[in-house]
């Protein structure tokens, strides 16, 4: 019982860490998270959770790696392979060498061997914490995509080297050369085996479908045990799980690229899992962290051998000196490509350094490992100054993310200012990413019994999405325009050769043929001369007027009347066959630049026939209104989620994302109204 309201509290404090971002955005979430963690476990009768090591890296850095390995762009990857690896490893172990002898220096009673272990553990940068940054700060998205593959990779390499200098600890032996080549065994290792695992479990997930069994539950209960499998069987043979399930990540991504990839159900339904499970993975990592650093904080404080303010100034200088090693290495890179005048190299500046450098955050990997240093040597006694090894990892941690949250925003500052100066045009691609999302999830009841419900809410979209466009393209507006006409041409001699059709097979007579194609010569008049419409609306009213006097005469005559009844009725009918005509004419002509404008007109048509059914029935016209209520509810909450995710990756500022929001929320009250009358 106790385990479980231990979950439910952190679940919890996750779900009002959120909340809190939404009042104070400028701290950002994992530093909240890390607060309310340690409110847990400091209130008097707090929850005391135990971190373990070999727990924790299964249950939270597997499934997170794995994700995060799925949905890397491979090209990306690819590019930046060379970075990638001069930060995954000629970084990593260059931080053990310099800040290992930088420990030993400042505290001699760690031994070289044990400060090399807290450098390797201290050297791997969090992805997790840098994409919690990059929602806040306009980060550079070349830099974002070395410190995202930098984060996949430096894991392992921090972790094995933490591996050979506690084993050198604890043992006292250590031999180079052994130690360089089970690294290469281990990492290579491990990443191809995470490989050949993920190929053959996808392998298994198509026989099941060949097989029938197209359950998507059941195919994403498999997806969802794979980082673990991956890891642990790999870890069992002694290679490294971390670059396992990043591989296994990488090549599920590839599996989307062939022909027998996952069905649509299966990818939407994977994205929404992975969406929630991410979410309550990443807010239990720093939860967690905090939860820990009371205990930390009360061995070392209440310790008489310690003196709190040196404790302190080591964190502090260690700190520091990661970031400045770390710049250093960054700008050398950076100005060594420059040099070679590489294709996508940019001339090396301080400032694009410098939020590189500090963007590299630690995180849940450097406390976990420190965690998992053993109490004891080889030799019975105490493994030398332990509490503090955990003391400063614990610090740095709570460092870099500070110092990042409060640096970055400054030194970003003058992108942000370029997108307050843009707001406006900010805001114009920020309703059209909205309004396209609404049409997007419209799309989706196409296929089903809310077809004509849906295609009235997109002609609604479809209308004000091209204004905006034309108003954001200024110079493209009469090329829309002249689209337009083209495809309301397309659609009226469609109606004019079903007409054509209809009569020849007789089943109109020539009187509602004449009628119907004059008044398809008014409409093809109205599209493609304004003024001459007018002239011609003009007339027709004079007509409609004279029409109307005749209805006296008209009225004084039983068969003239229903003579006139029955003209009518069978134009009415007819503009049901001439509407699906259309509509067909226009899909037919469908392609990616015109979809929007011939939704737009399909919407017409479809709202059009829905006035002819409705009108011969009352229960279709209510079953009509609540398909109409249900799809925009539908419609409105993709546009929040939109503009949601748009402010998450750092595409709009908050001031915008309000805006928008109550727009939404305005034209969803006025539609519930108007239903009521």
């Amino acid at each position: 019982m106790e385990s479980f309201l231990m979950i439910l509290i952190m679940l919890a404090a996750i779900g009002l860490s959120n909340m809190i971002n939404h009042i104070v955005p400028f701290i950002p979430v994992p530093l909240i998270q890390i607060a309310l963690g340690v409110l847990i476990a400091a209130v008097p009768g707090g929850l005391h959770i135990p971190l373990e090591p070999e727990l924790f890296f299964v249950l939270f850095i597997a499934p997170i790696l794995f994700n995060d390995g799925k949905n890397v762009s491979r090209k990306t990857l690819w590019n930046l392979r060379k970075q990638i690896l001069l930060l995954a490893l000629g970084l990593v172990f260059l931080t053990v060498l310099v800040i290992g002898f930088l420990t030993h220096w400042l505290i001699p009673s760690i031994p070289l061997s044990a400060a090399f272990a807290l450098a390797a553990i201290l050297s791997p940068t969090d992805i997790v914490a840098v994409s919690a940054m990059s929602s806040r700060v306009r980060i550079p998205k070349s830099i974002m995509h070395l410190l995202e593959g930098e984060g996949l990779m430096n894991d392992a390499s921090g972790l094995v080297a933490f591996n050979f200098a506690i084993a050198a600890t604890v043992t006292g032996a250590f031999s180079l050369g052994d130690a360089s080549l089970s690294f290469l065994k281990i990492a290579v290792g491990g990443f191809a085996g995470g490989a050949v695992l993920a190929f053959l479990i996808i392998r298994l997930r198509l026989f099941i479908r060949r097989l029938g069994m197209e359950d998507v539950t059941f195919h994403m209960l498999i997806q969802i045990l794979t980082p673990f499998v991956v890891f642990l069987l790999i870890e069992h043979i002694h290679l490294s799980g971390i670059l396992a399930v990043v591989a296994a990540g990488i090549v599920h991504a590839m599996e989307r690229d062939y022909e027998e990839s996952p069905t649509i159900n299966l990818q939407v339904v994977s994205r929404s899992t992975w969406i929630v499970l991410l979410y309550v993975l990443n807010g239990l990592v720093f939860v967690l962290l905090g939860s820990q650093i009371p205990d930390i904080l009360n061995e070392i404080f209440n310790a008489p051998t310690f003196n709190n303010a040196e404790e302190i100034a080591y964190t502090l200088v260690i700190s520091l000196a990661l970031f400045a090693l770390r710049f250093i290495w960054l700008h050398l890179l950076e100005w060594s490509r420059w040099k070679l005048k590489k294709p996508d190299a940019v001339k090396p500046g301080l400032r694009r350094t410098a939020i590189a450098a500090i963007s590299g955050v630690r995180g849940a990997v450097t406390l976990a490992g420190a965690f998992s240093i053993p109490f004891v040597l080889a030799d019975g006694s105490l493994f030398p100054q332990r509490s503090l090894m955990i003391f400063i990892a614990a610090g740095v941690i709570l460092v870099t993310l500070i110092t990042a949250s409060i640096v970055l925003p400054l030194i970003t500052k003058s992108e942000n200012n370029e997108v307050k100066n843009n707001r406006e045009k900010m805001e114009k691609r920020a309703l059209i990413r909205t309004y396209e999302a609404a049409v997007r999830a419209m799309r989706g009841a196409l296929d089903e019994d809310k077809r004509e419900a849906a295609l009235k809410i997109m002609s609604t979209y479809n209308h004000t999405l091209q204004q905006l466009k034309s108003e954001e393209n200024g110079t493209n507006a009469l090329t829309v325009k002249k689209m337009e006409a083209e495809i309301r041409m397309k659609a009226l001699e469609a109606e004019s050769q079903c007409i054509a059709k209809l009569t020849e097979e007789k089943r109109i007579d020539k009187e509602t043929a004449l009628l119907a194609q004059a008044r398809i010569r008014r409409r093809e008049v109205a599209v493609t001369n304004r003024s001459r419409f007018r002239i011609l609306m003009i007339w027709t009213l004079v007509k409609r007027i004279l029409y109307q006097s005749s209805q006296i005469l008209i009225s004084q005559n039983h068969q003239l009347r229903r003579k006139e009844r029955e003209k009518r009725i069978k134009l009415y009918r007819l503009r049901k066959d001439l509407g699906e005509a259309a509509i067909r004419a226009v899909k037919k002509g469908l392609t990616p630049e015109n979809r929007e404008i011939s939704y737009l007109i399909i919407g017409e048509y479809i709202e059009l026939m829905t006035k002819i059914k409705s009108g011969r029935s009352e229960n279709y016209s209510r079953a009509l209104a609540r398909m109409e209520r249900e799809l925009k509810e539908k419609a409105f909450q993709a546009e929040r989620d939109e503009i949601q995710k748009l402010y998450e990756n750092g595409k709009v500022t908050r001031d915008v994302t309000q805006k928008i929001r109550r727009q939404i929320n305005i034209r969803e009250a006025y539609s519930l109204e108007e239903e009521k009358f």
